[in-house]
């Protein structure tokens, strides 16, 4: 196969994030496939005081800030991405390792542990999974946040469980399927 050709069809776009992939049906119709890397999302919570960690985060596509859970890239292009696929490795290992680093960057707290909670599959014609963690074992990060140049983050924003799901409900978190998946996550908390 070409570097435009894959098992699933032909690269007709390539970026740094994403590709757009074509295949023919055998009836003629064109079908697309747009791919992204996978990216984390980490909830981090204080189950004793029944609050949860938002941050506030700058975002370009909206042109505003928004509320969200802290997390980021798997991988940093789909080039990194295409070799770890081939290599048939547990996606697990570096979405857990990006949960630790992205709890220090975003947030300011070194996550020792966590688990996760689900997988977000976006749909048939966008690949682009989240693996939403629950932090475990965490604690404020000896060296605070670690935001990458350009990054508009501010990290100690924490919410009781009823106040998230009123935020959630009257839709003050724009990363839907993330506020969908964190409102399963608060439905369990009693």
């Amino acid at each position: 196969m070409s570097d435009t050709q894959t098992s699933q069809g032909d690269i007709v776009f390539r970026g740094k994030l994403f590709e757009v992939v074509q295949t023919k049906q055998p009836d003629g119709r064109v079908f697309e496939l747009a791919r992204r890397a996978p990216g984390v999302r980490i909830i981090v919570a204080d189950k004793q005081k029944r609050q949860l960690l938002l941050t506030k985060e700058f975002r370009t596509e909206l042109n505003d800030w928004d509320h969200r859970l802290p997390g980021g890239k798997v991988f940093d292009t789909l080039a990194e991405y295409d070799k770890f696929r081939e290599s048939g490795a547990d996606i697990a290992v570096p979405a857990l390792a990006k949960v630790k680093g992205e709890g220090a960057e975003e947030a300011g707290l070194d996550i020792r542990d966590a688990k996760l909670f689900k997988k977000s599959t976006l749909g048939a014609t966008v690949e682009w999974d989240l693996f939403i963690f629950e932090a475990i074992d965490w604690r404020p990060h000896a060296d605070g946040q670690q935001l990458e140049a350009g990054e508009q983050i501010e990290a100690d924003n924490w919410f009781g469980y009823d106040e998230v799901k009123t935020m959630i409900l009257a839709g003050h978190m724009a990363e839907d399927r993330v506020a969908l998946i964190l409102l399963q996550w608060l439905s369990l908390q009693g």
